[in-house]
């Protein structure tokens, strides 16, 4: 089983970060590949620099679905925003899943009620957007962001964590809650470390979709193309997206 994970920022440091921690979850035979696209925005932090890196996302599915000599069984959309899934759903007949989705699907199935604990404050409202449209508003108690700039995980990792682990045991104090989310891409490594500070499972995104996109590809489930998430219709397109034109999927 070959699964592509795919970082949708620039970052490098991150997206090895990220690809090493879903493929030390992955089980025996599951290989992992972590991409980036080629341009786009250095981290995601806004609702601009989502819909930038939708374009990116869309980009590298295509990519993985040209290259016959190596087929990709699922797709991991690896930021908590979940930008661009719809559309890299519509792209392929794998399964795609988005780590926040993931992350509130596994959360529910162990606890009842849940805090997401993420990187800025501006991000939580995308968060909260998410769990009205996946249906887990009434699952979260509460979204908390620990004013860490999603770079400061790589680049100042200690106090990134201290932050973090300090914000989750507010959470666990506060909130009246069984587990807790982490709302960032970036936070992959991190699991086992703050669930041991504070106590409570913690569900990570992407470590949570490579178990999910694993078992749906051992149930033999793929995404439908029946409905909205059959391959677009082929078209022009002009200017910069002009090599989108007459897909060919």
């Amino acid at each position: 089983m070959h699964i592509r994970v795919i970082n949708p920022n620039t970052t490098a440091a991150m997206t090895a970060s990220i690809g090493e921690a879903a493929q030390a979850i992955a089980a025996p035979g599951t290989r992992i590949s972590a991409t980036q696209p080629d341009h786009g925005p250095v981290s995601i932090e806004s609702h601009f620099d989502e819909a930038i890196s939708a374009v990116g996302v869309a980009e590298e599915v295509l990519a993985g679905e040209h290259d016959r000599n190596d087929p990709i069984s699922a797709y991991i959309v690896a930021c908590f925003g979940d930008p661009g899934l719809q559309a890299a759903r519509e792209l392929t007949r794998a399964p795609v899943i988005g780590i926040a989705e993931a992350a509130f699907h596994v959360a529910s199935l162990i606890s009842t009620r849940f805090s997401i604990v993420t990187t800025l404050g501006r991000t939580a409202i995308i968060a909260e957007h998410l769990l009205d449209q996946y249906g887990f508003e009434r699952h979260c108690r509460r979204i908390r962001a620990a004013e860490i700039p999603v770079l400061e995980l790589e680049e100042n990792a200690d106090a990134a964590l201290e932050r973090i682990i300090a914000e989750c045991r507010r959470a666990r104090d506060e909130d009246n809650i069984g587990a807790i989310v982490l709302g960032c891409g970036g936070m992959a490594r991190l699991t086992a470390r703050i669930s041991h500070e504070v106590g409570l499972p913690v569900v990570e995104g992407v470590t949570a979709a490579v178990k999910l996109a694993e078992s749906l590809v051992g149930l033999g489930l793929g995404t439908s193309k029946h409905g909205d998430l059959a391959f677009p219709r082929p078209k022009a397109f002009t200017g910069r997206y002009e090599h989108l034109s007459h897909l060919d999927l």
